[in-house]
């Protein structure tokens, strides 16, 4: 099996100017480059470059795939957006890590396993950069998650307790269970972690909004409209609606202080939850067969009962189809001489049935394949 290789960057905030995409050129002569992206797919050779260093310098998103089970994905966003003292201990392994590079932080994510299917990158990257957006907005679901890969690859002590659980973390979105699958969470290991997570409206009341803007000095709204007009901040609505956040009441976020929970206690219940889970499964599965097996077995009994009063004709339509010597005519034939069996049987007429089969049989001794097929249908 050849090696594959794929790369892809994206900036967000910042487009790359024409010097910046000559030194990315300058590290792959083959990469698709534009100024809001850097892709390159390798079947032999390597890519050269740094993927930590270039993210931190050109890019805000970085993902990773290998053919031989290696994932990896970087998420850059600014410092001052974020709760670096919170974000820092969703990241405490190899498979979460926190990179503080000026301004920014980096967050780093790895999965690798041995039990692998080829696969491709393209199109990973495209379902889960909306996730740094929902980190600037503070929703930190997604760095819980990473937190859990953490204790699921056992890079932490079994006493470590959980960071804050996010809100909302049993109703994720797409692009956090792409973010499950891409990293391979354990479901299960989700579903329990969610038990401690409350359920939060995020909607923003409009009507509250705008009494917080009219309230704003007039010369600090002359200065927001200065730089909407005319030097724009890429997160310039971020930073407004974190401020209009801070102000407004929130709901009492005492659910959100449950006694938080252990690596260990977290692992324990997860393995639980899951032999239950097969357990429910495989409890509704038998359900679901036995449900089947009587519509089945009802069916069946109607159509028996539809052929009643006719069994002479289809005797003589057996009789029609076997003289045409064709294979597909002879499984017809058997089909129906099940039917006849099985009506026989029901109308406790079974001898009949017997006997006209023997005669039938005679009748075709020579038609050895037909014969066959009597023989598979366990009708001799």
């Amino acid at each position: 099996m050849s090696e594959y290789q794929y790369y892809e960057f994206q900036a967000v905030d910042r487009p790359l100017i024409e010097k910046d995409m000559d030194v990315l050129r300058d590290l792959s002569t083959r990469a698709q480059i534009t100024p809001t992206s850097f892709v390159n797919e390798y079947n032999w050779g390597d890519f050269g470059g740094d993927p930590l260093k270039l993210v931190a310098k050109y890019f805000d998103a970085f993902l990773y795939v290998a053919n031989w089970g290696s994932h990896w994905f970087m998420l850059k966003v600014p410092r001052n957006l974020v709760d670096v003292d919170l974000v820092k201990k969703f990241c405490p392994g190899e498979s979460a890590r926190i990179h503080e590079k000026g301004d920014h932080v980096i967050f780093e994510f790895t999965s690798q396993t041995e039990d692998y299917d080829w696969e491709e990158g393209e199109g990973w990257l495209s379902s889960l950069i909306s996730l740094r957006a929902d980190i600037l907005h503070g929703d930190y679901r997604s760095l819980y998650l990473a937190w859990l890969l953490c204790a699921q690859m056992e890079e932490m002590k079994d006493d470590e307790l959980e960071p804050p659980v996010p809100p909302n973390l049993a109703d994720l979105n797409a692009p956090l269970k792409s973010f499950a699958d891409f990293m391979r969470i354990e479901t299960d290991l989700i579903a329990v972690a969610a038990e401690n997570s409350v359920t939060e409206d995020r909607q923003i009341d409009p009507k509250a909004l705008k009494k917080w803007i009219c309230n704003l000095p007039e010369h600090e709204k002359n200065d927001i409209l200065f730089q909407v007009v005319e030097a724009p901040r890429p997160h310039l609505r971020t930073e407004l609606m974190q401020r209009f956040q801070q102000t407004v009441s929130t709901k009492d976020n005492s659910k959100m202080n449950k006694q938080l929970r252990s690596v260990e206690d977290l692992l324990s219940k997860a393995e639980k939850y899951a032999v239950e889970r097969k357990r429910r499964a495989a409890e509704q599965k038998a359900k679901e067969q036995a449900r089947k097996k009587r519509e089945k077995a009802l069916a069946r009994e109607q159509y028996l009962a539809s052929l009643a009063g006719r069994e002479d004709s289809i005797w003589k339509k057996v009789g029609e189809l076997i003289v045409s010597k064709q294979p597909a005519k002879y499984d017809e034939a058997v089909k129906l001489l099940v039917d006849l069996r099985d009506l026989y049987q029901k109308t406790g007429k079974k001898k009949t049935f017997k006997q006209k089969l023997v005669t039938l049989s005679q009748a075709h001794y020579r038609k050895v394949s037909f014969l066959d097929r009597l023989q598979k249908a366990e009708l001799r």
